[in-house]
Parts: C-alpha cells; sequence; structure tokens
C-alpha cells in the first residue's frame, strides 16, 4: 500500500510538469472589475498587507497550499524549501496528504518541516475519506502531534477518486464522521474541496459537524480529475470530460457569503496573481491558497519560492495601493470596491 502510494504522488507530480493543461487556466477572477482610484488618497509604502489568521500574523494573507510528501529526497526537498520560503516571507503553508505517512514510516521525514519553519502557518493534511477506510481520531492526533501544525485539513475529492483508477469513493456519511475528528483534535479543522468547490449545501453540513474553517478550493485552476486520466491505461477514463467540472472559485465564494459569520473562508482554486488575492478578500475569503506555480520553483530551490512570494505580495500591496486601501481588514467583504 505504502509504496502505492508514494509512486501515486510521484505520478500526480510528473504529470503536473509534463501536461500544460492540467492547469486550466481558466481565470475566473479577470471577470471581477474593481474600482480603479486616479486620487487613492494614500501613500504606496503606508500599505500594510499584514493580517492575523489563527492567532498568528501573515505578512499577507497567501497559503502555498498543499501538494506533496512521502519517500525520498526529491518530495522532502520540495516540502523543505517551501517550509523555508514560508518562514521567511512570513506566509502560511500547508502539507501534502499525510496519509503515506501513516501507512509508511520512511514517508515521515518528509513532512517534519517544523524544524524549517518554527514560527510559520503550518497546515496538515489528510483525504476526508478515509475517515471511511479505517483512519480513527488517534490517527488524525498522531499527525498533528508529530508534525507540529497548527490545524489539520481535510480534503473533500470525490470527483478526483471517482475518476481515479484506484480511487475511494464511499463518502457516505461523511459529514458525521468530520465531527468527530473535530470534536476529538485540540487543533482547528479545516476542510477543503480539491478544485471542484463547495457550495452552500455542504457548507451547512459542514458548520453543523463544527467546522468553522472552509476552504472553497473551485474551478479554475489545476485538474485533477485531467491528472487522473493520464493514469488511467484502459483508455476509458472519462478525467478528461469532467476536467472543468465544479464551481469557479469566485462563485463559491459569493454563494458561500452567507456562512462567513458562521466560518471562515478561505479561497483557493485558479488564483495566480496578488489582484487575484485581492479580489477574493473582497468576496469574502480571509486567506488564498495558492499550489501549482509553487511546484517547479520548489523542486530548485527556497530562494525561487521566496522571490515568486516576493512578486505576490508586491502586485498584492500594488492593488490595495490603486484601490485606495491602506489595510487587509478594509478589504475582506467591501464590495464597495468593485464595479
Amino acid at each position: 500500500m505504502s509504496s502505492r502510494l508514494n509512486e501515486r504522488k510521484r505520478d500526480h507530480l510528473r504529470i503536473l510538469t509534463e501536461d500544460p493543461e492540467s492547469d486550466r487556466r481558466k481565470f475566473y477572477f479577470d471577470q471581477i472589475k474593481l474600482k480603479h482610484r486616479a486620487l487613492p488618497e494614500i501613500d504606496r509604502s503606508n500599505v500594510d498587507t499584514q493580517t492575523e489568521f489563527m492567532g498568528k500574523t501573515l505578512s499577507f494573507p497567501l497559503l502555498i497550499s498543499c501538494m506533496t510528501g512521502g519517500v525520498g529526497e526529491d518530495l522532502r526537498k520540495i516540502n523543505r524549501n517551501l517550509a523555508i520560503a514560508a518562514e521567511t516571507t512570513g506566509v502560511a503553508m500547508g502539507l501534502g496528504s499525510q496519509r503515506v505517512m501513516l501507512a509508511d514510516g520512511a514517508a515521515r521525514h518528509s513532512f517534519m518541516v517544523r524544524p524549517f519553519a518554527p514560527h510559520a502557518l503550518l497546515f496538515g493534511n489528510l483525504g476526508a475519506v478515509q475517515l471511511n477506510n479505517g483512519i480513527r481520531p488517534d490517527d488524525c492526533r498522531t499527525l498533528v502531534e508529530e508534525t507540529g501544525v497548527d490545524a489539520l485539513c481535510l480534503h473533500l475529492n470525490p470527483l478526483q477518486e471517482a475518476v481515479q483508477p484506484e480511487g475511494d469513493t464511499d463518502f457516505s456519511n461523511l459529514a458525521d464522521r468530520i465531527a468527530e475528528i473535530v470534536e476529538a483534535l485540540a487543533v482547528p479543522v479545516i476542510v477543503k474541496e480539491v478544485g471542484a468547490g463547495i457550495g452552500p449545501e455542504d457548507a451547512e453540513r459542514l458548520i453543523t459537524a463544527g467546522v468553522r474553517f472552509i476552504d472553497v478550493a473551485g474551478a479554475g485552476g489545476t485538474s485533477w480529475s485531467r491528472i487522473e486520466s493520464h493514469r488511467d491505461h484502459t483508455g476509458c477514463s472519462s478525467g478528461v470530460l469532467f476536467q472543468d467540472w465544479g464551481l469557479p472559485t469566485p462563485d463559491a465564494l459569493r454563494l458561500l457569503h452567507p456562512y462567513r459569520t458562521q466560518a471562515t473562508l478561505i479561497a483557493s482554486g485558479g488564483i495566480r496573481s496578488g489582484i487575484d488575492m485581492v479580489k477574493s478578500l473582497i468576496l469574502g475569503a480571509s486567506l488564498c491558497g495558492i499550489a501549482r506555480p509553487f511546484i517547479d520553483r520548489a523542486a530548485e530551490s527556497p530562494e525561487s519560492v521566496i522571490a515568486f512570494i516576493a512578486s505576490l505580495k508586491d502586485q498584492f500591496t500594488t492593488a490595495m495601493f490603486l484601490l485606495g486601501v491602506e489595510n487587509v481588514s478594509d478589504l475582506i467583504d467591501n464590495p464597495a470596491l468593485l464595479l
């Protein structure tokens, strides 16, 4: 089992780099127009991009979203470089799925990034469907305690599992299992999709289960359905057919707006610039996740990741300046900034 899981992670990384169309590049955020201020009446140097999330101060509201981890120096290197960059730049980071860590002790090392990011906001990660496949609250506690994360992400990926050759598709009564994890852990639980979005009905179920952080993770960026189609050698995969299935991230944020008083929203899925981040916050998110653009840079060096984060922050700062907004708190859920 552990070797198959590890090989699957390598397949995913290889396909991401070999198939540029796995990033769907829908640019849904381009449809959202912002109010330019020719007289912003502020000094750009006074724009404050800092924000608080889960009790920690971030330099700006960026999350390096969950990506990978497993056995092998290449996988360890990616997470290590991401962690160093997160610590250096003051942003949040999510680990890749830690299921392999439970299956193979050798995979543990690639997830032990806290020494490289002692102060960073760090999220663990596990497929929620595995709660129906033998993983129990004690296992989740172990993952949290061993890695020293500040929260645990449970990801929902029914589409990916449905088209994956070895997919787990028993999502029955999963809200009850999630509620058990929320009750069992001393850290917050974040529930996220992986690129198809979370709508109101599911948000209601999650909130009823005690979840207070929801990452909408909508369509528009990386398509895990398309990626899995490359791994199906029968020629019968429907992964490409479903490659653009789901709620675009901006739509998911709008639909979940009524639930902001009950759950903090995180935006991810197709966010590719600091302008997209600003738009996400205006639509009600408090944190913005980006994953795919970091992969190649993380395989290279922490400096490459740091440079990309600096570019995103510069874009984010400039967008705030051009809106005449000095503080991140004045961006969040502020539709007056939209045309």
